[in-house]
């Protein structure tokens, strides 16, 4: 067998339509547009959200809610992946570098270390913002907590 031997299963495909190509073909005249107006015509081209002259939804669905511009969004990072981290590299120590090193975080990000999980091993941590709960069981292990 060759590339150049392969051919379709009988019956999977179908020949296009050739529209404006004569009466005889069945579609030649109007060529599936119909008569008149816009959309009969070359270069028609509709607004997005256009819906015929009815109230487009866009415009019939109100206005709710704020953004506000001011937001911090900060990267979670859980206890568990800093166990996690921590056995890998078995260091004792966790800075903002070794965050981006291993792909938790990117360079402008905010990290954010939050308590799901569980940490073992003694870590220094230093992160953007710290739970109480993340704050608290990295303390009781022996770490230390410092803020960027």
């Amino acid at each position: 067998m060759d590339l150049n031997s392969l051919r379709p299963a009988e019956g999977s495909t179908k020949n296009r339509k050739r529209i404006a190509r004569g009466t005889g073909s069945g579609r030649g005249g109007t060529s599936t547009r119909g008569h008149k107006g816009a959309k009969s015509r070359s270069g028609y081209k509709s607004k997005g959200g256009f819906e015929g002259g009815q109230m487009p939804l866009q415009r019939r669905v109100p206005k709710f809610g704020f953004t506000n511009p001011n937001r911090v969004e900060y990267k979670a990072l859980n206890l568990d992946s800093l166990q996690e981290l921590a056995t890998k590299l078995n260091a004792d120590t966790i800075d903002f570098n070794t965050l981006m090193e291993n792909g938790f975080a990117q360079k402008n990000d905010l990290v954010k270390i939050l308590g799901r999980g569980e940490l073992t091993s003694k870590v220094n941590v230093s992160a953007h913002k710290f739970s109480s709960s993340a704050q608290a069981a990295i303390e009781k292990v022996g770490g230390t907590v410092t803020k960027l």
